[in-house]
């Protein structure tokens, strides 16, 4: 592998090992990709135009068959361990050469693309597919260039994509026949053995995940952003199930973003092109900016429709509960264009507490912002899982870290750094249970927990009366416009108060036992953020 030669990489792919006697697809539209799809029997139509296809064998990522090559560049860069797991750089070569063997006789096609809306973080990505319907989701995923503007661009990154190939785990030294690989040094994306499209979207995520923090002091951050008719941006992070796409979805405030973005020395903007929405349960009433969006030129990923005919049944979860939508994000109204946003005055920690112990809303100094990042809590509900009868915490650095290459006190160092520098107002939202834990606490109602958000960025939470959590140290606001004072302190909310502070006491030990693998290099600041496990409550 070289570095592209500006005058063939329009022409062939020779650069990149193949021997130019493919058929290449350049860029094809939308609705070009759709019809190839079609032709070859690997899709069909939905009923308001959509393209519905099957990833195959896999329906999700598969974390533990991600890796990244350790070299000299990324040896003592990335934090290795169960999420990043270490591949030789000599059997990624061997593997490389495999695979561009193995797609040197097949149809190819070819997007050129790019992330960052910003563009003096822009990154030129060139993504390489066997299937039609995988160069679609590059295309609704990635930011689109315009035909001048693809004349002009060279790309740095590529992303190589043989589904139908199937690793040796002996001779290829994987874990079994599916791998995705990230090489820094030569910046290339292996992936291969899935058809699942995610692990396009977010091998990218995981190359800027790496690159912009150390390289150009930005945060990455695994969040949607949404900005105000003043310009004020609000950011809100936040694990599956906590209600992160439908709060951020607000019709007086402008869409900069569902998924990723960065924080830069003064704007916050999008990663990305487009939105990957979950399916399961859509309907108009519940999503409808989703639902709307979902029309020719989206891609609906192992979704069923309704016995004879052709319209999606989104209640069907026969394939996999993990139903996706891929759609460019000008398929959603009220969008900011392009996807920037000022610095942002508000951050939005969501969590679904199912203990009922974390306040509805509670507002985070520094050290506290810090480790709640780290700790990326939510509760994993009896029922999502086989087996799982009763709630659990769960815990995902940063709120996504399969995606983080770096310690994840490097990501939270810098959230604090930048929070203190624009004095932005961190909170956390409790979506979950009140007045009890499961089986006994009822969920927060979303209109409440809309209208404490509401009044969190009007700007009607800076000068009321605070008390403290005596576990968690939380700062719990007395009043909030719209919201009955007594659910603000969730101990008053429910009938057994010692049974509260037995369950907060749990959950505290909870919190510090994940947080002894980050405890040696996280600061004084964030270790004094730590719930008091023991504390009289």
């Amino acid at each position: 592998m070289v570095d592209a030669d500006k005058k063939n990489e329009k022409k062939n792919l020779t650069y990149l090992g193949f021997n130019n006697s493919n058929t290449i697809h350049w860029n094809l539209t939308a609705e070009e990709l759709t019809n190839r799809t079609l032709e070859l029997n690997q899709g069909s139509l939905s009923s308001t135009g959509a393209l519905v296809i099957k990833t195959g064998e896999f329906t999700g990522r598969s974390p533990k068959d991600r890796f990244i090559v350790k070299d000299s560049k990324t040896n003592s860069t990335v934090d290795w361990g169960n999420i990043n797991i270490p591949f030789e750089a000599n059997h990624f070569d061997a593997l490389y050469n495999k695979v561009i063997d193995f797609l040197n006789d097949k149809e190819l096609y070819v997007r050129d693309a790019y992330a960052c809306a910003d563009p003096e973080y822009q990154l030129n990505i060139r993504v390489i597919t066997q299937y039609p319907w995988q160069n679609l989701f590059a295309n609704n995923m990635f930011l689109r260039p315009s035909d001048d503007e693809i004349a002009e661009m060279s790309p740095e990154w590529t992303i190589i994509n043989a589904p139908e190939f199937m690793a040796d785990p002996k001779a290829d030294h994987t874990r079994q026949h599916n791998f995705a690989v990230i090489n820094f040094t030569k910046k290339v994306i292996l992936v291969g053995g899935t058809g699942y499209t995610g692990e396009i979207k977010k091998g990218i995520f995981s190359v800027l995940n790496y690159i912009l923090p150390q390289e150009r002091n930005v945060l990455s951050m695994h969040c949607s952003a949404n900005i105000g008719k003043d310009g004020d941006t609000a950011i809100f992070f936040g694990l599956s199930g906590t209600g992160k796409t439908t709060l951020s979805a607000d019709p007086n405030r402008k869409l900069i973003g569902d998924d990723e973005h960065g924080w830069s020395g003064d704007a916050v903007f999008n990663f990305e092109g487009g939105c990957y929405a979950k399916c399961i349960d859509l309907s108009a009433e519940k999503e409808p900016q989703i639902f709307n969006a979902i029309k020719s030129g989206a891609l609906l990923e192992n979704v069923k429709f309704v016995n004879g005919s052709d319209v999606v049944d989104y209640e069907n979860v026969s394939i996999t509960e993990n139903t996706r939508a891929a759609y460019p994000i000008y398929h959603i109204d009220n969008i900011a264009e392009p996807s920037i946003g000022y610095n942002p005055k508000n951050i939005f920690f969501l969590t679904y507490d199912a203990f009922g112990v974390l306040p509805p809303i509670s507002k985070l100094n520094k050290g506290q912002a810090m480790y709640h990042f780290i700790s990326g809590y939510t509760s994993k509900v009896a029922g999502t899982e086989t087996g799982v009868t009763e709630p659990s915490p769960t815990f995902s650095a940063c709120f996504g870290a399969p995606f983080m290459p770096l310690h994840p006190t490097q990501y939270a160092e810098m959230l604090g750094e930048k929070m203190e520098k624009h004095n932005v107002n961190v909170w956390l939202i409790n979506t979950g249970l009140s007045g009890g834990a499961y089986g006994v606490g009822k969920r927060m109602k979303l209109s409440l927990t809309r209208a404490m958000i509401k009044a969190a960025l009007e700007g009607k939470l800076n000068n009321v009366n605070y008390k403290e959590h005596s576990v968690f140290g939380l700062k719990m606001p007395e009043a909030c416009e719209g919201v009955p004072a007594e659910i603000l302190y969730p101990r008053n909310t429910w009938a057994d108060k010692q049974a509260y502070d037995t369950k907060a006491k749990e959950l505290a030990q909870a919190f510090i036992d994940n947080f002894d693998q980050f405890a040696s290099k996280a600061s004084a600041d964030i270790m004094a953020a730590a719930p008091k496990a023991m504390a009289t409550v």
